[in-house]
């Protein structure tokens, strides 16, 4: 049995719809970022820089994980599905697995905290990071052009990327002429495990009315036609 402790954000995402997709057994404990819980001393024995996800292996003498991407990682060894066993196709996941956590999350995060949530509104680090993200989302399109997943069959990969990419919008950074990457994105948001995994422990809170809901839910879904 896996424990996860988790909250509404792209890297709790990241754990949950790897559960998910493996159709494993799982608990899950909801972690409250606003309320510090974080930062309480029981999560910190799981895991000492104090982030979401992280799991528990109960099956492994209650063995923790920490960091998204490598809960990804021993999930995927541990049940054998979404990373390749070969030397080469392994490689290749986890170079597009380390694309995102160290390109698409840090920069796209920055990009969140200043078009979002900083008090004062600098215009040099918005664009900043919505160039550098928007970079980065070029590189995926390229990628993606042909290549129907990021590296061979559907991986863990997709679901890291993914789960960062999806939501674009919130870092105001536009994806209409990436055609490419808004169709993957359209492909992987249409799996069930997917649709599940978003909801764990709850659904995203963006703080906007129902119709820039809705608005947000057509630019995740948008289609490559209506991207070109």
């Amino acid at each position: 049995m896996i424990d996860l402790y988790t909250s509404a954000t792209p890297n709790g995402w990241k754990a949950s719809i790897t559960l998910e997709e493996l159709g494993v057994d799982y608990t899950t404990q909801a972690i409250s970022l606003s309320k510090g819980e974080q930062k309480l001393p029981g999560f910190l024995s799981i895991n000492p820089n104090g982030r979401i996800p992280a799991i528990v292996d109960r099956d492994a003498g209650d063995f923790a994980v920490f960091e998204s991407g490598a809960v990804m990682i021993y999930l995927a060894e541990k049940y054998g599905r979404l990373l390749p066993s070969d030397r080469k196709g392994r490689s290749a996941v986890i170079q597009w697995l380390m694309f995102q956590m160290g390109g698409v999350g840090p920069m796209q995060g920055q990009a969140n905290v200043f078009f979002r949530y900083a008090p004062e509104k600098i215009p040099y680090a918005i664009e900043r990071y919505q160039t550098e993200t928007k970079r980065l989302y070029k590189v995926l399109d390229t990628r993606l052009a042909d290549h129907e997943f990021l590296a061979g069959d559907y991986s863990i990969a997709d679901i890291a990327n993914w789960s960062w990419a999806s939501i674009h919008f919130w870092a105001g950074v536009d994806i209409s002429d990436l055609p490419h990457l808004s169709r993957w994105i359209q492909t992987i948001r249409a799996r069930p495990a997917v649709q599940r995994g978003i909801v764990v422990p709850e659904p995203i809170n963006f703080g906007i009315s129902e119709e820039e809901l809705k608005k947000m839910a057509r630019s995740m879904l948008v289609t490559q036609a209506e991207a070109a």
